[in-house]
């Protein structure tokens, strides 16, 4: 398990490294489940028999693992601990490796029959299989084994007695007596694999000593001269600023570096406890407003929601409806073109919350105006509460599924939504019928990921809900967000603002929906007359998503032109999307935006910094306040 061990050299074992050996007795228990069943999978279906409940138990006893090690602090340990922190997070990610396997397991051995074509030992390395879209299915099988392959290439990579040799992917200073220091690239002789994480190896002069295995890869000689990627490599990498008993190895000038490691370890491709996508189908039986008002948007509101706290952003999606028929909403999922994303009822969802309450919190809602006073506001039609895993740890199927709408708060329970109906039911099994379908209901549907899509949503950060709509626009920033933070910048150690437009200004482009329409379609526009070679080279796509930033929508976030966002004002609404498509039009005319920002007709808002300058650690002290 990578970086353990830098306390428990010669001292008492402290809560952490309790923590730490109870998961390694868990994950020879979970070997030795996958093994036996791979084993009985090999005599044919139905031999899983009794693997379910062992599996569930050792789900319960990982989940009461992961609950401990998230209740540790420093304080707690009886002597110093180097670099708690991060290892406290190596033990919390090892622990949800070990959830999502045994979840895996547990769908498989909980299914009713097998194909003969496909062993328990084959579902186990293929991962969770879920009900999916037709088309998905027959491209997906090859791509999950693949990615399991992935999942379990550390373990191998520690366990393989054949692993002899490694090369080191940094550089490392010996911090005390035994330790072996080494240059990035080296080849090592491993002569001993010890279980705290640190090896001892001998370098080509003969010197030996104990590495952290974190900064080893497995060395391959077909591949001389090759380096590791910077994708295989960066996640490995440990940067120890403190020795075991917290002792400084150098006097550190760069005060602000976790927040620079923060940034860092966001940006990489990351896992999730829960991904997955949502799509609002319709909500039927909602009850009317009151004559007295005028409905000017009817919305639903979606969350990460553990019945205590609100644990993700909050997503809105707006729903349509018929005058004839004003009770039942629609949405519209797989927006495409200019269509507003705001309609757009396909949702994704990440979280790495370990939370075994966790589950998705829906208000419905309409935004009102008051005929007699003019007075605005807002009216709760309803909630409804969809938990994301049973009992046993299980993630729910990916189904339709109707939802009953409960009044008052999410922290009520029991309330209706409509009273009277309760009051008119009768004993009648015929009447409790009918009644309850004339319940207010919220229908959803949820779809399980193809390993592609998976991959996609992993570029995203760690807790995030939003239109699936927008997701192709959100990676291109996060990747270049990366290159500013990683590559462009002349000291990784300076604090200094950051000139970037895209990276000031595109948080400020989430708030404002019918601007980020404006994107997609300018994106789109120039994505169809790009060659098929250019969409695949990922480097060419940041250029061009910079210049379509550029030539779009940054010049309309100052514009004196643009009225202010208003939510549900339909005027305003109209009045911006003139503006916005006006200025769409003008720079396709004039190829760019430079003609329109130097044209004397063009009035801008006075000139501020934060235009220009994106304050990345500003960004992590508001990223740390909001969890």
């Amino acid at each position: 398990m990578a970086g353990l061990g830098r306390g428990s050299r010669g001292r008492g074992r402290g809560p952490l490294q309790r923590v730490q050996r109870r998961s390694r007795e868990l994950r020879e228990q979970v070997d030795a489940l996958l093994a036996e069943s791979r084993q009985r999978g090999a005599l044919g279906p139905g031999d899983s028999k009794g693997l379910y409940p062992r599996c569930v138990e050792l789900k319960k006893l990982v989940n009461e693992n992961m609950h401990t090690l998230n209740n540790l602090t420093k304080a707690d340990e009886p002597a110093p601990v180097g670099n708690y922190n991060q290892r406290k997070g190596e033990e919390e990610k090892e622990l949800l490796k070990l959830t999502q396997q045994l979840q895996k397991l547990a769908a498989v051995f909980s299914h009713e029959s097998l194909s003969k074509d496909y062993t328990i030992g084959r579902e186990c390395e293929s991962g969770h299989h879920i009900e999916q879209e037709n088309e998905e299915e027959d491209d997906d099988d090859e791509e999950e084994s693949s990615e399991e392959e992935d999942e379990v290439e550390d373990d191998e990579f520690e366990n393989q007695p054949t692993v002899k040799e490694c090369i080191t992917v940094g550089d490392f200073d010996a911090q005390q007596e035994g330790d072996l220091s080494f240059k990035k690239s080296e080849v090592l002789l491993i002569l001993d694999k010890k279980p705290d994480g640190w090896w001892m190896a001998e370098n080509s002069k003969g010197e030996r000593g104990l590495v952290p295995k974190t900064y080893l890869a497995v060395y391959k000689k077909e591949g001389l001269g090759q380096e590791p990627s910077e994708e295989e490599t960066d996640d490995d990498i440990e940067v120890v600023d403190e020795t075991a008993d917290g002792t400084k190895i150098k006097e550190r000038t760069d005060s602000h570096w976790s927040a620079l490691r923060k940034a860092i370890r966001e940006i990489q491709p990351r896992p999730t406890r829960i991904s997955l996508i949502i799509t609002l189908w319709s909500c039927k039986m909602i009850p009317l407003p009151g004559v007295s008002i005028q409905v000017l948007s009817r919305h639903v509101r979606l969350c990460l929601f553990d019945g205590n706290r609100v644990l993700s952003n909050i997503h809105t999606v707006r729903a349509m409806w018929q005058p004839k028929n004003p009770k039942s909403w629609t949405f519209s999922p797989r927006v495409t073109g200019i269509l507003p994303s705001l309609l757009d009822g396909d949702c994704f969802v990440r979280s790495n919350s370990s939370s075994p309450d966790i589950g998705i919190l829906f208000e419905l809602g309409i935004t009102y105006i008051r005929n007699s006073t003019g007075e605005r506001g807002e009216l709760s039609c309803g909630w409804a509460f969809l938990k994301l895993f049973d009992s046993s740890g299980i993630p729910v199927s990916s189904k339709t599924l109707e939802l009953l709408l409960n009044g008052g708060t999410p922290y009520e329970r029991g309330v209706e939504v409509d009273p009277s109906m309760s009051r008119r039911a009768s004993d009648s099994i015929f009447h409790q019928m009918i009644t309850l379908k004339k319940q207010p209901q919220l229908f959803v549907k949820l779809r399980s990921l193809s390993t592609q899509s998976k991959d996609i949503l992993n570029l995203l950060p760690e807790t995030l809900i939003g239109s699936m709509c927008c997701i192709h626009l959100l990676i291109l920033y996060r990747q270049i967000l990366g290159d500013v933070l990683l590559k462009d910048r002349i000291s990784a150690q300076s604090a200094d603002l950051i000139s970037n437009p895209i990276l000031a200004t595109f948080p400020k482009l989430m708030e404002q929906p019918d601007l980020m329409d404006a994107f997609r379609s300018a994106w789109a526009e120039k994505e169809s007359t790009l060659k098929r070679s250019e969409k695949r080279d990922r480097e060419f796509l940041k250029t061009v998503f910079t210049l379509v930033y550029h030539d779009s929508v940054f010049p309309l976030l100052q514009s004196t032109f643009l009225p202010k966002h208003k939510w549900a004002d339909e005027e305003s609404e109209a009045s911006r999307w003139k503006v916005i498509a006006d200025f769409l039009k003008q720079t396709r005319e004039n190829d760019g935006a430079l003609y329109s920002l130097l044209s004397s007709e063009t009035v801008h808002k006075a000139f501020d910094i934060s235009e220009v300058a994106y304050d990345f650690l500003g960004e992590a002290r508001k990223s740390s306040v909001s969890t």
